[in-house]
C-alpha cells in the first residue's frame, strides 16, 4: 500500500472526479446516516478527504490512519491550512489500535488490498477490535461481485479497471489506471478475493449483518445517460457490518 507515496497528489485530485461525488460520496453518506456526536476511525484515510467530510457532518472526533507517509503529510497539511481538529496518524490499518473504542470505523477501499484470506482476516479483526460493542463499520470496495470481464471501457469516467485473468482467482491483481492532472496515467493495484472469503472474514472476526450495498446514483443526475454504463456494471461497491454485543 506504500505504492501511494509516489501517486499521493494525483490520487487526492481524483477525489474530484464526477463518479466520486455522484456515486461514491452519495452512496456513502446515504447509508451512513446521522454521525453527529459519533467518534470515528477512518482507516486508509488517504489525504483525509472523508475524515474532513465527517467532521463537517458534526462527528465528535475523527482519527485518520494511513500506511502512506505522503498521504498523511497531505492530510496534515490540509488540516494546518483549514483546521477541523481531525487527527492523522501514520500506521498500518491491520495493526492499528485506537486509544479508545469508537462508534464508527470507515474503511474506504481498505479491504481490497488484502491479497490473501489471512490478510483479509487481519483487516477485519482490526476493524472489529477498534469498535465499541454495537458499533458499525462502513466502507467501499472494489466490486468483487462484478470483477473485470474485459468488456466495456470506463475511460469517460476518468479511469480503467482491468485484470489479466477472467474470471479472476484468489489474489489476482485488479489494476486501476487513472489519468493524472498532468495527463500522464497513474496506477495502483487491488487484489481479488471471493465474496465468500469476505463473508467468512467478517463472521469470524465477530461481526453480524455483514452485507454488500450496491452503489447508488445521486438522483440529481439520474436523467443523464452519461451514467448508464457505470451503473449497469458498477466497478465499486459499498458494505457495512455491526460488531456483535457481548
Amino acid at each position: 500500500m506504500t505504492q501511494y507515496d509516489a501517486i499521493a497528489s494525483d490520487y487526492r485530485d481524483s477525489k474530484h472526479l464526477p463518479f466520486r461525488r455522484f456515486v461514491e460520496r452519495y452512496t456513502f453518506f446515504r447509508m451512513l446516516g446521522d454521525v453527529r456526536g459519533r467518534t470515528v476511525l477512518d482507516l486508509a484515510c488517504g489525504d483525509g478527504f472523508y475524515a474532513r467530510l465527517l467532521m463537517r457532518a458534526d462527528a465528535a472526533a475523527v482519527v485518520g490512519v494511513d500506511i502512506s507517509e505522503e498521504m498523511i503529510r497531505l492530510a496534515r497539511e490540509e488540516e494546518r491550512r483549514r483546521p477541523l481538529v481531525c487527527e492523522y496518524r501514520h500506521g498500518d490499518a491491520a495493526r492499528f489500535e485506537p486509544d479508545e473504542a469508537v462508534d464508527l470505523v470507515v474503511a474506504m477501499y481498505l479491504l481490497n488490498y488484502a491479497e490473501t484470506a489471512g490478510e483479509l482476516a487481519r483487516f477485519c479483526r482490526a476493524l472489529h477490535d477498534a469498535l465499541r460493542q454495537g458499533g458499525r463499520v462502513v466502507g467501499f470496495n472494489d466490486n468483487v461481485l462484478n470483477p473485470p470481464s474485459g468488456g466495456g471501457s470506463l475511460g469517460k469516467y476518468g479511469f480503467e479497471r482491468t485484470c489479466e485473468t477472467s474470471p479472476p482467482s484468489e489474489g489476482d491483481v485488479i489494476l486501476y489506471t487513472f489519468a493524472g492532472s498532468d495527463g500522464k496515467p497513474f496506477r495502483f493495484r487491488n487484489f481479488f478475493l471471493s465474496p465468500e472469503m469476505y463473508d467468512d472474514a467478517f463472521r469470524t472476526a465477530g461481526f453480524r449483518d455483514f452485507r454488500w450495498i450496491p452503489a447508488a446514483l445521486d438522483p440529481t443526475v439520474r436523467p443523464d445517460p452519461f451514467w448508464d454504463a457505470f451503473m449497469a456494471s458498477p466497478p465499486i461497491i459499498a458494505f457495512e457490518a455491526t460488531r456483535q454485543r457481548g
